[in-house]
This record gives C-alpha cells, structure tokens and sequence, in this order.
C-alpha cells in the first residue's frame, strides 16, 4: 500500500468532513454554533473531528521558534475518529471510573480518570488582574507605504499583508462580568511583523488616570470591587473610584472620558484605539520623530444610550463578543485605519505647548492631524477562545527595528510590569511560545529551560561569544534589519522622586473635551457624573468631586450639583480658556451602516411574508443583519422567526421595521411575561408595542408599512423624528437605511445645556 504524508491525510479527512457540512451552513443568520447540523438522535458511524466554521481562524503553524511548518492549520486540532488519551492511546469508555466490581469502590489505578480529572482541575489559569473581561479575533494589516518618512518599520512598507491578532477588553470587570458597563477598553494588536512581533497595547481612550506608573496599582485598587465585600462589580459608581480621582486631579482627564459615551460603545467595531503614549519611530536615514497612533474605525465612533447599557448588561451581558464574532460571520468585516500624529523630535518634547511625555494630555488633531499609514481588517474568529484569547500576551517592549518607546514615565512601567504579569499568569517565561503569541519570524534567543518550555534546543553553548557552536547564534549589524536602542541624551540630573512641572496642569484638556461636545453629549456627561456620585456613599467625596468640576466649567459642576441636591462649590484656580476640538466629538458625521441589525415586526398570519422576505433579503445584501421578530418561534409562512415577542428586546436593534400591528398572542400575560404589562384592552401585543417605546427613546431608526403603521399611532410616536412610513416594504426601507448613517435620530434629544 502506498504510504501517504500526514498532511496529506489531514487534508482529506477535512475536505471530506467540510463537503459534509457545506449544505449546513447558514449564512444568513449569525451565530450557529459549530459547522455540523446536528442529527436528531445520538450519531453512531465513527467520524473524524469537524472543519472549523467558516468564519474561524487558527494562529499560523509555525514551530515555537517561529519556522513556518507548512502543516495545514487544522493540524493543531484534535485528529482521527476516536476519543483518546492525551498520549493517543484509544479508550473504550470514558463515562465509568474502574471500579471493584458495580458498586465500587473506585481504584487508584484507573489512569484515565486520573488524567481527565487532573487537567480538568486546572483547566483555569489566573485571570488578568485588568482587562480580564475580553474577547479577540484574527486578521491581517496592509501598509500604505506612507509612513516611510517616519519609521523604517517593514510592516508599514506599501501593499505589506501582516498578520494580526487583536484582543479587546474592558477594564474593571472580573472575567464574568457584563460588556456594556462604563469602562475604558483596551484595545491590543499583535502584528506577527516578518521583524518580530510588535504589540500595540492601547486603550479606547487617548489618555489615562495617571502620569506615573508607580501609582497603577493605586488606581485598579480604587476601581475594583471593595475588598470586604467584593462589590459592585465592573462599575465606577462607588466610594474609592471616586475618591481616588477626587484626590489625584491628574485622573479627571480621563474620568471625563470615562462619563462621556466613550464609556460605553456600541460595538467595538464602532471604537476608536489610542496608542495612550509617544513613540519615538526612526528612518531609514536615521532621523527621529515622535508619534501617537491611532485606530479609525470604518464605521465610525458610536455609542449606547446609558439605559440601553443597563438593558444589555442584563438581557446579553456578552453583548459585545457576540457583535463582533456575528459579524466576522456574516462577512461584515470589521476595519480600522491606522494613523499617526506626528511630531517633531525637539529636546523639550512639547508639540503646542502639550508635554508629549504626559499620558493624561492629547494633541488636538486640529493642530496635528491624524496621517493613515495603513488598513487593518479582523476576518476570523477565535478556533478555541481559551487557547488564543485568554493565553494572549502583549508587550510594549514587543517593538521592530524603527519603532522604539520615550521616557513617558507611565510608559517606562509598563515596560516591567507586562512580563512581569505574564510570567504569574501563564506560568513561566515561555508564554512567548503559545501558538497565539508565536512570532513569525525565526527566533534564536538563546533562553533556555523553563516551564513549559516547547523547543528543543540544539548546541552545547547557549551564551556569547562561544566556540563550540561555531559562535551561533551572531548578533546582527545595522545592515541587517536590527533593532536598535536609539541614542537619546539623558539630561544630567539628580535621582528625585517627582515629576516635570509641565504636569502640573490637571483641568485645561478636561475643560477641552467638555467644550468638545455637542449639547446632547454635555446631557449624557452631566447624567454620568450625577449617576455615579450618587451611589457614593460619603457625601464628603461628592463635594470633593463637585470641587474638581467647578475648576473645569460652571455649567457641568452647577447641573451635577443640582441633580445630587448639593449646593455649587466656586472655582478654587481659573478656569481655562481653550478652543474645542471639533473631531472629539461623535455627534454629526455620516457613517456606512454595514453589519448593522435591523429588527422585522411580523404578525401570525402567512399574509404578506413575501414582500418580508424581499425586505429581508435587501438587507442582507447591503451587509446588514436582519432579524425577523414575530409572535411565536418556527416559520410563519416561509419566513423563519429569530426572535419572539417574548424573547426579543430593543437593544438588540439599530433599527425596527413593523410589517404588522400584531393582537396580543396568547403567551401575552403578565404571569408568563412581564413585558406583556397589565391592560386586558390592547389591540397590539404589549411587547411589540415596547419594543416601539425602547426604540425611539434609544434614538433609532423606525419604519413601518400597512397595518405597522397602527402600532405606531398606539404607542404616540407617528410623525415624530426618524419615524416613518411607506406604500410597501421596499419603500420604508429606503427611508430608514437613509437614517443609519447617522447612527441615532439626534433631533430626538432636546438639550437643556447649550
């Protein structure tokens, strides 16, 4: 018998698995789980593992020193038709313990129960202490070649395809805890650059609580649950959040931010990423420049509503993961551009009269814009979220040749304190050799030993300069592509425990980003400050915070003072006169509306559904999602319910298409639903009519076509604002998918604050 390589096994048995599944796969609804249909009754014919769904990617098959292998990238799954051990020995039987007899006792030696239990009790590994709450994806950037003046970075050469992957994060949170609470995101990239990886570890806010690493423990301590009780949970609204940025004045920068809707988006396909600190980059020539990146999302930068929040955080806690993955799955790929600000390399390192080594500052992007330098896309989910998720390890030290860090004194600490972590939570100094955080390009580090320790290491002469191993491995000139630390000057100064006077100066950018906002923005600011202070416990911190507000506008600490009942404290220093900064805002722009869900109201009768179907699918051909919401679950003619009136909720939505006014249906009693409310007189379900309410207090888009229209006179909103109807479906459509590019019908939130 002719002998076959392994891979060209593996290949068959995947191309025989996926033919199996092609019919299978739906694409016109997200979120199927797995690749395979199931079968109604227990499957019998022994069959290999399933192909990954379509919408799945793998880390690359490379050696843990980076050597591409060339194996198929299912080859790092499991493999043959039968259960095993982890060694590959068959099992009969994995559902009984080796036992005396029926009734036991259990034996010592039954070794497989021993190695099942065994690595099932340490299947968990120590969460993040911050940014435990997370969820990533795969993908690949593209140069633009437009960078080249600044960096001689390989990767943003021009058409270069790098691989990446990208794990977003909140936070404050425990690894159980909801998306869509008030919290910064982290927003970090790992390029597998052909010069080693480089990790671009930011926030989805430019700025951060602190100037100095040192006081990093200081500021997660205060956010965290209170250590007695271990409450609340991911939130800010308590008593040592708030009276640590209360007392560190340097943190209201962000704190602003924080309350503003940056603090809780849309999606994470719709957030900006900040780079939080200056680069210093170096040319092919050898000149120095110093940058912030940036991430400029496709779609634009969108938010909830502080009530959809709420909603969310208890009807789809996973809110977030769930956007993203569902729309890598309907092809909607999410899309960032990657821009620099640019500097000039000057020994003061100020651009503007902005200290660029202060992490609490920004440069307004009116005074620097923002140049793309190249297209990042996530096109694949995670294969197993443990495996490349959650054994993700990022590293601001992670830099190629012509990109290289500044003495920003937050900066320098993370240096430390990201391997640092690493090696507590995953076990070792090895982490770097786990598949998700293998580099691409050929490693020869000379670190040896270790747990978890995955290469096997040739030679005798692990050090330099050797004999024995022909004095490998060579360290490599400027000619070759190296790394090379930048000759700065450092200032002949005394050691001091201190920081520069350009740092001193806490409310100017706070009072800059206020000015920033649009009068609907302000409401959501002052609504967020008055929330969280009034959970606060000690009325001595609310006045200490009204204080800090007082010195960043009038009109913000006078509005948040009347909503906690608290007289307005005077500024105790001059409030600042700057001008705003017009691109902090995320009010007035237009937007595509890809990968955007549109909710379909249908009633229980057959009538009509194929002018629902020619809706649904215009939708799904201009990259959005619909979901057909009707009063039970299974077919309604030939359309297929995603949501039942019991089940769906507004948030789930960016817009509502009412097809119908459907009659209460008959799981419509408050015993059963309590969204079916108490009145025994209405004509349309309660829910539908909810589901109305929610949307257009939230803002969005409404739209309905024959007896649709009905519900809409009921709840008392036809005619209002981005609401409207047509002849038929098509028409109303049109109409509503004119409003999405604005994200919310603004016109609907009246300011009482200019």
């Amino acid at each position: 018998m002719e002998s076959r390589k392994p891979t060209e096994v593996v290949k068959d048995v995947v191309e025989a698995a996926a033919a199996k599944v092609t019919n299978a796969l739906t694409p016109d609804v997200p979120g199927k789980p797995g690749s395979v249909t199931p079968s109604l009754t227990e499957p019998t014919d022994p069959t290999g593992p399933p192909p990954p769904s379509k919408e799945q990617g793998t880390p690359a098959t490379v050696s843990p020193t980076g050597v591409a292998t060339g194996a198929p990238p299912i080859s790092k799954a499991q493999q043959g038709d039968f259960l095993t051990t982890s060694t590959g020995t068959r099992l009969r039987d994995t559902d009984h313990s080796l036992k005396a007899g029926p009734r036991g006792p259990v034996l010592l030696q039954d070794h497989h129960f021993r190695e099942k239990m065994t690595h099932f009790d340490h299947e968990r590994i120590p969460e993040r202490v911050v940014h435990a709450r997370g969820t990533g994806a795969h993908g690949y950037f593209i140069g633009y070649g437009t960078a080249a003046d600044v960096t001689r970075a390989a990767f943003l050469a021009k058409d270069v395809r790098t691989e990446v992957f990208v794990r977003f994060s909140t936070v404050l949170g425990s690894r159980g805890s909801a998306d869509t609470v008030r919290d910064t995101r982290g927003f970090a990239t790992k390029f597998y650059t052909e010069e080693g990886n480089f990790d671009l570890v930011g926030n989805n806010i430019p700025v951060f609580f602190i100037q100095d690493a040192i006081k990093f423990p200081d500021v997660i301590h205060a956010g965290k649950p209170h250590p007695d009780r271990e409450i609340p949970q991911a939130q800010s609204a308590h008593d040592t959040f708030w009276d640590f940025v209360s007392l560190h004045t340097e943190a209201q920068h962000h704190t602003m931010w924080n309350m503003s809707d940056r603090g809780i988006p849309r999606s994470y396909r719709m957030m900006e990423g900040f780079g939080v600190h200056t680069f210093r980059l170096v040319n092919a020539a050898g000149d120095t420049a110093l940058v912030k990146f940036h991430w400029k999302p496709k779609l634009g930068v969108h938010s909830l509503t502080w009530e959809e929040a709420q909603l969310i955080a208890g009807v789809d806690p996973d809110y977030h993961r769930r956007d993203l993955y569902d729309a890598i799955e309907a092809g909607a790929f999410p899309e960032w551009e990657l821009g620099l600000q640019v500097f000039p390399d000057t020994p003061d390192e100020t651009f503007a009269g902005v200290d660029l080594l202060d992490p609490t500052k920004i440069v307004p992007e009116e005074l620097a814009p923002v140049q793309p330098v190249g297209r990042m896309v996530l096109d694949r989910t995670p294969t197993n979220f443990f495996a490349e998720v959650e054994q993700s390890a990022f590293h601001l030290g992670h830099l190629p040749p012509g990109i290289d860090v500044t003495n920003d004194p937050l900066l320098q600490g993370r240096l430390f304190s990201y391997v640092d972590t690493q090696i507590t939570r995953l076990a070792g100094p090895n982490f770097n050799q786990i598949p998700v955080n293998r580099p691409h390009a050929p490693v020869n580090d000379m670190l040896r030993d270790g747990f978890h320790q995955q290469a096997v290491h040739g030679g005798v002469a692990p050090y330099r300069p050797n004999s024995l191993d022909g004095g490998n491995p060579f360290t490599a000139g400027a000619d070759q592509a190296a790394f090379a630390d930048l000759p700065v000057t450092v200032t002949e100064a005394p050691k001091v425990r201190a920081s520069p006077a350009s740092f001193a100066d806490h409310y100017s950018q706070v009072r800059l980003f206020w000015l920033s906002m649009t009068p609907v923005e302000r409401e959501h600011i002052i609504n967020a400050y008055t929330f969280e202070l009034s959970r606060c416990y000690h009325q001595e911190i609310r006045e200490r915070q009204l204080q800090c507000l007082a010195n960043i506008d009038p009109v913000l600490c006078a509005e948040v003072a009347a909503g906690l009942g608290l007289p307005t404290p005077e500024a105790t220093e001059p409030v600042a006169d700057v001008a705003p900064s017009p691109a902090l805002s995320q009010v007035g722009q237009a937007w595509p509306p890809d990968g955007r869900v549109i909710g379909i109201v249908v009633g229980p009768q057959t009538d009509g559904t194929e002018d629902v179907d020619a809706v649904r699918r215009t939708i799904l051909g201009a990259g959005m999602v619909p979901l057909v919401i009707g009063p039970h679950g299974g077919l309604i003619g030939d359309l297929t319910v995603q949501r039942t009136f019991a089940a769906a909720r507004s948030v789930e939505f960016d817009a509502l298409l009412l097809a119908a006014a459907p009659a209460p249906s008959p799981d419509a009693v408050p015993a059963r639903d309590a969204k079916a409310g108490a009145s025994d007189s209405a004509t349309v379900d309660p829910r539908v009519l909810l589901l109305i309410d929610e949307a257009w207090r939230h803002g969005k888009a409404i739209g309905a076509w024959g007896t649709g229209a009905e519900a809409l006179q009921q709840v008392g909103v036809a005619g209002s604002p981005g609401v409207v109807t047509g002849e038929d479906g098509a028409a109303t459509l049109e109409a509503v998918q004119a409003l999405l590019p604005l994200h919310r019908v603004w016109d609907r939130f009246p300011a009482s604050v200019a």
